[in-house]
């Protein structure tokens, strides 16, 4: 697949002979030479016959993104300004619109805004489909396509054509590119209780978490009760970010594993920090668009009973995506699925999610939405769960009729930090029925 990744203008063919140079008594492996020989066929049938010139790096990069495209949602190709943008996220600051999306039957469909983004200010929400931008149709775009499109220098403008559920035709949302500070931390005190919001896993949220719980114990003083931690919307980020903030809460213990295609590619990550919180209880709050490495911070503190896991099953993204430089980056990278993610108890994320100790809406779904049911198994071509299986949702507490809650998730979270019943006298319906 590297060797693929160098052909450049003019190189097929060159490329095409090479391969007939490889003897016989490569085995097994002639199948895949005659399936390079097909490829090259059809790239000199669209050189030829196409009808205009197309450029051929333009033909092998889509070639390659679609192989690579097809095999899961999560898997992709970027050529290398994508490539030096992912970089530029991880870090904390990127341009664009602050959505996290994935393709679902040829349109994007947002997994989660980002807070305080255009894209969460402008009522973008999880589950929506972007099915044009700027008036062209996404249909039959890559993914990264699209994504490139979104994004552009500070203060340009871009029109988003939403399809919603509920909704009946397509709107358009118009929104203002800015440069996207990611503060992955945000914490405020509420009375004797610490709130920590973690909006994603970039390389500060670490130490994020670690001064927000060091300034409420300033705040709040000898009496702080405990703690909240709000995973809710966070789409995740990097996986040694997971593990220790899950390690702040831990004194010792498995994290996750990480198991790949063969059986020496297993990985354990262990707790290597301390309990920063001085074994305060803590409820951490999910729902369906927490994904990926927030789903691993939620399932270890929930395998080693540190945490009350509370709200709605989380989306089920428990695959790892390792970044793979081509020639250093000059030619982009593959950001290919190696393996899945596997919480402490053996169960597997993917495509199951975390289901929640408590499981408690937020009171503005009905039961006909399916704003709680975007996940990872409705994805075409994801991989599905291996391992343990998951553990059954209970009913789902909502809010009593007539009784309004600026946030019944964290007020319920609240309630069950102080051992109250205030908030849990509400209705109650089977997980069946949602």
């Amino acid at each position: 697949m590297k060797g693929l990744a160098f052909v450049g203008a003019g190189m097929a063919v060159g490329f095409a002979a090479a391969l007939m140079l490889f003897p016989a008594a490569h085995g097994a492996n002639d199948s895949a030479y005659r399936q390079l020989d097909l490829f090259s066929d059809a790239f000199e049938r669209v050189r030829a016959d196409y009808v205009h010139p197309v450029d051929d790096s333009q033909l092998v990069t889509s070639a390659i993104q679609g192989m690579v495209s097809g095999l899961d949602p999560h898997s992709s190709y970027m050529d290398a300004k994508a490539f030096a943008d992912m970089q530029v996220q991880t870090r904390g600051q990127f341009g664009g619109l602050g959505i996290e999306v994935t393709m679902e039957d040829g349109l994007v469909k947002v997994i989660s805004p980002i807070d305080d983004t255009p894209a969460s200010k402008a009522g973008i929400k999880t589950g929506d489909f972007i099915a044009a931008i700027d008036g062209t149709p996404i249909q039959g775009m890559q993914l990264n396509d699209a994504i490139q499109r979104m994004r552009g220098a500070e203060g340009t403008k871009v029109t988003l054509t939403i399809l919603r559920e509920g909704t009946k035709k397509p709107f358009d949302v118009a929104l203002t590119r800015a440069v996207i500070h990611v503060d992955s931390v945000k914490f405020h005190r509420e009375g004797d209780i610490g709130y920590v919001r973690l909006a994603a896993f970039n390389e500060q949220t670490t130490s994020g978490l670690e001064h927000a719980v060091r300034e409420l114990k300033k705040q709040i003083g000898p009496g702080l009760r405990g703690y909240v931690i709000d995973l809710r919307n966070n789409p995740g980020g990097l996986l040694d970010q997971a593990v220790s903030v899950a390690g702040d809460f831990m004194s010792a213990g498995e994290v996750v594993s990480t198991r790949g295609r063969h059986p020496d590619d297993t990985r354990r990550y262990q707790a290597t920090r301390s309990d920063i919180t001085d074994g305060k209880p803590v409820v951490v709050l999910i729902n369906g668009g927490t994904a990926s490495a927030s789903e691993i911070v939620a399932g270890a503190l929930q395998d080693h009973k540190r945490a009350t896991v509370e709200g709605m099953e989380s989306f089920g993204k428990g695959s790892v995506q390792t970044i793979i430089p081509l020639d250093n980056g000059a030619n982009g990278a593959l950001r290919l699925t190696t393996a899945r993610y596997y919480t402490p108890s053996g169960h597997s994320i993917q495509a199951t999610g975390i289901v929640p100790d408590v499981a408690v809406a937020q009171g503005d779904e009905d039961q006909t939405s399916k704003l709680d049911q975007v996940a990872e198994a409705d994805l075409p071509g994801h991989l599905n769960a291996e391992g343990a299986a998951k553990k059954q949702s209970g009913p789902i507490i909502r809010p009593a009729p007539g009784k309004k809650y600026d946030d019944f998730q964290l007020a319920y979270a609240l309630d069950l930090l102080h051992g109250k019943m205030t908030v849990s006298s509400v209705s109650t319906k089977s997980a069946d029925a949602n």
